[in-house]
């Protein structure tokens, strides 16, 4: 039995998605890519640009499960609004066509990839790249994306680190 998982890495300017399927201990690549906004353009418009994403990749992929990062604290207090925002389209895109969500901090996505819950994003994808086997040009956020229904993939039904299911 397979199972196919997007990873969401929400963002209000860049949102990035990545699609793996796992085939009993086989885990292969299957897409990611980017919904890019155009920057200046009021909230409520770039979230609807995400959501219309989203939706597509949803559409295209058919995806059993979706894995969001959860939220963590940011230095900037616009940011943070901006980015749960985009985390609540992310949501809802899922929860809209009854796909379960599972979220992951980053500390639980670098810990399960690489061993060390501080690795830097260049460590990250070069493990993603080594574990799928793919050698393709990754954006950091498809590459965070990737990261997280991979570390979903892995660890999913063993009771590991905190996952939360929504």
């Amino acid at each position: 039995m397979s199972t196919t998982a997007i990873g969401i890495d929400p963002g209000s300017i860049v949102c990035g998605y990545g699609v793996l399927r796992k085939d009993g201990k086989s885990i292969v690549y299957v897409a990611s890519g980017e919904i890019i906004v155009p920057k200046g353009r009021p909230l409520p418009e770039r979230l609807k640009t995400v959501y219309e994403g989203l939706t597509k990749a949803i559409d295209t992929y058919h995806p059993d499960e979706a894995v969001v990062e959860k939220i963590f604290f940011a230095s900037n207090i616009k940011a943070a609004l901006s980015l749960g925002h985009a985390r609540g389209v992310a949501l809802l895109s899922a929860s809209v066509v009854d796909i379960p969500v599972f979220e992951y901090s980053p500390l639980e996505v670098k810990k399960a990839l690489t061993g060390y819950g501080k690795a830097e994003k260049s460590q990250v994808m070069a493990m993603i790249k080594a574990i799928l086997n793919i050698d393709i040009v990754l954006s950091p956020d498809s590459s965070d994306a990737l990261a997280l229904a991979l570390t979903h993939l892995n660890i999913s039904g063993l009771g590991l680190y905190g996952s939360t299911r929504h």
